[in-house]
């Protein structure tokens, strides 16, 4: 099997456990506030990353100290914005409205790095824009338009942003540093927020020792944060920002299925026909148009 294809594959996987969770979340949101979760996910999932990769800090260098710490910060502001919004809205919304983030990679790319946009991209921008107007908008109007849809899709262009910087700093420093400074830096930065929401009132600190809430950490810090951001930035040192952002498509799928089987969430047919086009526009854009990162070098392997 070819690195790229395993790559491909642990992408995907990534896909899966993230879009597992979307249901996990939500459920914990009802014992712990947004804050106080993420404090605890990201330090359970830092401690366990660290136990394991020890050798980071003995030979840890300044540029990559930088590198984990910034996609550390973006990595927040998306788990931030997106669990604060799924506390209005439903796991196979949120996945759909996370995953717009794909087609923001290229456009991002295009308009900050100078990237090559052609007509397919924009078409696949529209499209998803347009999907995700029927998909967050009711019929009623953009008056009644649900907060946490909104909330959702600031996190998506934070998203956007850490898959780019993952894609450019996989190949300039260590994956194995970079797999624990982004957690560990997203950790201090949720207690930091934990003690900013609660000194000022916005946010009271609420955590249930329910066993609900705490097999819902468990499994958001040790499958979908300490084992897929692991994955995810070992395999894209073996293909594109953009490549991975197509197999990360399936993260809303695998949301919309774990929720209708867990939560019999049933999208009504507007917002199907929402899910429908971003989903479209995703591919036009990514497979259709030229890539808008240049395929990656086969560098030499690092165990993660």
């Amino acid at each position: 099997m070819s690195k790229r294809l395993r790559a491909d594959l642990s992408l995907a996987l990534c896909s899966l456990l993230w879009g597992a969770t979307f249901v996990v979340v939500k459920d914990s949101l009802g014992y712990s506030s947004v804050f106080v979760f993420l404090a605890a996910r990201f330090t359970l999932a830092a401690f366990l990353m660290a136990a394991f990769r020890p050798h980071v800090f003995r030979t840890l260098k300044k540029g990559e100290l930088l590198a984990g710490t910034a996609l550390g910060f973006f990595m927040f502001g998306g788990y931030a914005f997106q669990t604060a919004g799924l506390q209005y809205t439903t796991p196979a919304k949120s996945g759909f409205v996370t995953g717009s983030s794909v087609v923001l990679v290229p456009l991002l790319l295009g308009l900050f790095w100078g990237r090559r946009l052609t007509l397919w991209v924009y078409a696949g921008v529209f499209a998803a824009m347009f999907g995700l107007y029927f998909l967050t908008v009711p019929a009623e109007g953009v008056s009644h338009l649900n907060r946490g849809d909104l909330l959702t899709f600031v996190a998506a262009g934070l998203y956007a942003m850490h898959i780019i910087l993952v894609g450019d700093y996989t190949r300039r420093h260590s994956v194995a540093a970079l797999s624990v400074l982004q957690v560990a830096a997203c950790a201090a930065l949720a207690w930091l927020a934990t003690g900013l929401a609660t000194s000022t009132g916005w946010e009271p600190v609420r955590f249930g020792w329910q066993w609900q809430s705490l097999l819902g950490i468990a499994v958001c810090a040790v499958l979908a944060t300490a084992l897929a951001f692991s994955i995810q930035l070992w395999a894209q040192q073996f293909t594109s920002s953009s490549h991975a952002a197509i197999l990360f498509t399936l993260e809303p799928v695998f949301a919309s299925v774990t929720s209708y089987i867990l939560l019999h969430e049933r999208l009504s047919n507007r917002a199907l026909l929402g899910a429908a086009f971003v989903l479209a526009g995703i591919l036009i854009a990514e497979m259709l148009g030229p890539p808008a990162a240049a395929e990656s070098p086969e560098p030499v392997i690092e165990a993660v």
